[in-house]
């Protein structure tokens, strides 16, 4: 059989099960502050956020364009192949060491790191696409901050218009709504997480000769949501916990404010055609809405040490990324 057939058959293997994988770690997030609230239990969340997640990923295609193109050229990828899987074996073993520790790292960053390592072992600095990845870069810098900012304003906002609502009526009526936040929130980590794993089925494919433009090809959109489906739908629960109860006390009010702050900020990287990294965007609006209703009950210790784990993850899955595409290299 070809090499370069097996090589593209593992690379998509490799695809969905980083999908798979990023649904258990990832889109957990999504759901995470409605479970820590009881809006639902966490088999409906789980439930309702493969459902969502599933119908977002078959709705846009610009992330995963932006994904296969503006890294590296795929169409100017010597050993595309071999370098493609390196990067996605460096990302899943990356996701897979910080979800056991149930630490919410970023399969973002571990992806669009592990890419960028990759070529660079085999093709040095100038492979890079300087412009495409340096946007990426401001995209995944920039969106945390925007969602903390977002959601200290829209708590606040909530605060002042709910200021002297019955407590039990406010409570019992967010918990509603958080239903309706939760939804969106899983819908638009869809539209965004989901396509990238698109992107680098499709990179794989034209570096092999198997796809002509950078169109994505119907049948990966299919299998990416279907994969990131299963994966929320069989795990999960570590990264809730750190998510949802360990940042803040979480009520209600304070869900819907972070589920809304932080869908805002997803969607508005999708239209852009912008790859974000959905945990750093949840966990930055669960900050901001804390930080609104009172700085010290944000536990920052742990809001620290998932800072940390982001600011490292880039790097770090970029040497693995890297050394890998020399050991495989021997081989393929």
């Amino acid at each position: 059989m070809d090499m370069i057939l097996v090589l593209t058959v593992l690379i998509v293997v490799f695809a969905l099960a980083f999908d798979f994988i990023n649904g258990f770690h990832d889109t957990a997030n999504a759901i995470a502050t409605s479970v820590s609230t009881r809006a639902l239990t966490p088999r409906r969340a789980i439930l309702l956020a493969a459902t969502m997640n599933f119908i977002g990923a078959l709705t846009f295609t610009g992330v995963a364009k932006t994904i296969t193109k503006d890294i590296v050229d795929p169409f100017a990828l010597e050993n595309g192949p071999v370098i493609i899987l390196a990067a996605l074996t460096s990302a899943i073993a990356w996701n897979l060491i910080t979800w056991y520790y149930g630490i919410p790292s970023s399969s973002s960053h571990a992806l669009i790191g592990s890419i960028a390592g990759a070529a660079i072992s085999a093709a040095g600095f100038g492979i890079l696409n300087y412009s495409g990845f340096l946007k990426i870069l401001q995209s995944l810098i920039f969106s945390p901050f925007l969602a903390l900012a977002v959601g200290f304003v829209v708590m606040t906002i909530f605060r002042i218009i709910f200021k002297n609502a019955n407590l039990y009526s406010t409570t019992r009526g967010f918990r509603l709504f958080q239903i309706v936040t939760a939804s969106l929130q899983a819908y638009t980590h869809g539209t965004n997480d989901a396509q990238k794993a698109m992107g680098i089925i499709t990179m794989a494919l034209i570096a092999g000769g198997y796809h002509a433009t950078t169109d994505i090809p119907e049948w990966v959109r299919i299998s990416a949501a279907t994969a990131m489906g299963f994966g929320t739908a069989i795990g999960g629960w570590k990264i809730i916990k750190t998510v949802g109860g360990k940042i803040m006390k979480i009520r209600p009010i304070n869900g819907a404010a972070a589920d809304l702050s932080s869908a805002l900020i997803i969607f508005s990287a999708t239209t852009f055609h912008l790859p974000v990294s959905t945990t750093h965007v949840i966990s930055s609006a669960i900050m901001g809405v804390g930080a609104a209703q009172r700085v010290k009950g944000v536990k920052w210790g742990v809001a620290r040490r998932i800072v940390l784990t982001w600011i490292i993850t880039l790097p770090i899955s970029a040497l693995i990324a890297a050394f890998l595409y020399q050991v495989f290299n021997l081989f393929f």
